[in-house]
């Protein structure tokens, strides 16, 4: 089981993760993008720690996660913000109103995060996008089996690799699709952003 006062830490830890690639993500945006990102999800990840306050045990997972939707959604800044938003309101469509989970509820979460934001995204693996991370790590969340933290150890090297695999791949969304051919052999910086969040998510269960 996971309680809620685990799951904020580790929520702390993926923004802490996010925040301190802000240069890496700044730079990899400047190559074919607006070299806004790693502001934007220095941004959005300040406002989900500042937002949340302490880890608790008060909240439920559905509550915490509607909460979090709600505080990113209220930035001013680029289009990681309703990308972001989107994802943490899926969550808590899957989330239990209660503040522990078992292993199939915690699944249930990134499931229900990732199908609602791709109602939205639209995007698949290969267009160079965050999905190219998000989508193998939650394929690989579902098909893992063990207890939370082997869960999440999985769905973390699914998105390494997928964020690593975004190199391979030509931009298809964003000011990025107008350079094509040129955007291979660099990785997405939404992809890679997306990849410090499980991360982080993995180093806050230690």
């Amino acid at each position: 089981m996971l309680n809620i006062k685990e799951f904020m830490t580790m929520i702390v830890s993926a923004a802490d993760e996010i925040i301190a690639a802000e240069v890496e993500l700044t730079d990899i945006d400047s190559k074919f993008g607006d070299a806004d990102h790693g502001l934007t999800m220095k941004k959005v990840m300040n406002r989900i720690k500042s937002d949340m306050g302490e880890p608790n045990d008060t909240q439920t997972f559905k509550a915490f996660l509607d909460d979090v939707s709600m505080s990113v959604m209220m930035i001013n800044g680029g289009s990681a913000v309703p990308l972001w938003s989107t994802l943490f309101d899926g969550m808590s469509v899957g989330a239990p109103d209660k503040t522990d989970v078992d292993a199939a509820e915690f699944k249930e979460i990134f499931k229900q995060g990732y199908e609602t934001l791709a109602e939205l995204s639209k995007a698949k693996v290969g267009d160079k996008t965050m999905m190219d991370t998000l989508i193998p790590a939650v394929e690989a969340i579902q098909n893992a089996e063990g207890d939370i933290k082997e869960i999440l150890e999985a769905g973390t090297k699914g998105a390494e690799a997928g964020a690593e695999n975004s190199k391979n791949f030509v931009s298809k969304f964003g000011r990025a699709k107008s350079y094509k051919e040129q955007t291979i052999g660099t990785p997405d910086a939404g992809a890679v952003s997306m990849k410090y969040f499980f991360v982080g998510l993995n180093k806050g269960l230690q």
